[in-house]
């Protein structure tokens, strides 16, 4: 586990490109502050996939873990020295913790969707559907959360069908059933977001812009992106009386469990919540 006495110099960070917009040091020094921990850094390092593995390997013993964002999750992934079951089946990690048995790989992405269907009121679904748009790194640890929280089957909306199988193998492995649909506006898509209990967005605001009147029928909505905000999407379904949840919501309730596994105590998540609302 991680040292947590509050007179030690530690240190983490988040890792991705491009990085200067990450929220992320917000959320880990207001953690580390309300715990006392006043020695511990928290910083923004931008670093591509091809550079992780020597990056990681540069770090000294005072490095304890590090947040990865895009494009590094997959390598993160495949550089640790364990994986947790959960980061194994989704195909990446967010999150890498120093361990006696060197860099543990998780993927919390997971608990910051659940954190978002909480808030929205959908975090027991007893069977019912859902929507996820589109099939890249975040909508793995989407349908992880969805099919935690009950999901009994997820329509998948995709441009070409070929790049769902990543997707499907994993919601075949969660036991949800799944059913791909055109990335289109479409009747068809409509009626599958009104009868769903939960839309699920993680796909850039723009390129998800030309499906908004389709996703407007959705009582509920996640979207994964927080700026600009709100995103076409998530204008479309509160304008309709829907309830949104967005990416920080997501990145705080990700980020909680980042906390507690760098530092090996409970995450103060009114003071994090209250860093990120400023």
């Amino acid at each position: 586990m991680p040292v947590t006495a509050a007179t030690s110099t530690r240190r983490a960070a988040v890792l991705g490109s491009p990085i200067d917009h990450s929220r992320s040091p917000d959320l880990h020094l207001a953690a580390y502050r309300a715990l006392g921990l006043d020695g511990w850094t928290y910083e923004r390092i931008d670093c591509t996939a091809d550079r992780l593995a020597d990056l990681v390997d540069g770090l000294d013993e005072s490095w304890v873990g590090l947040s990865v964002t895009m494009p590094a999750k997959v390598a993160a992934l495949d550089h640790a020295d364990v994986v947790t079951e959960r980061a194994a089946m989704v195909g990446s990690a967010n999150t890498l913790v120093r361990t006696r048995q060197g860099w543990s790989a998780d993927c919390t992405d997971i608990d910051g969707v659940t954190g978002a269907l909480r808030e929205l009121g959908a975090d027991t679904l007893g069977g019912a559907s859902a929507v996820v748009l589109g099939a890249g790194g975040t909508a793995r640890p989407a349908l992880a959360a969805l099919a935690s929280a009950g999901a009994g089957s997820v329509t998948v909306v995709v441009r070409e069908t070929a790049r769902a199988t990543t997707l499907l193998e994993v919601a075949e492995t969660l036991g949800l059933s799944t059913t791909v649909v055109d990335f289109a506006p479409s009747d068809d898509l409509a009626a599958r977001c009104a009868a769903s209990a939960v839309t699920v967005s993680t796909v850039p605001a723009q390129a998800a812009a030309p499906l908004a009147p389709s996703v407007a029928e959705s009582p509920r909505l996640v979207d994964a992106i927080y700026a600009p905000w709100p995103t076409p999407l998530a204008a479309a379904v509160a304008d309709r009386g829907g309830a949104v949840a967005g990416g920080l919501v997501m990145l705080l309730h990700q980020a909680v469990t980042q906390v507690e596994l760098f530092t090996g105590r409970p995450a103060p998540l009114e003071a994090m919540a209250d860093a990120l609302a400023r």
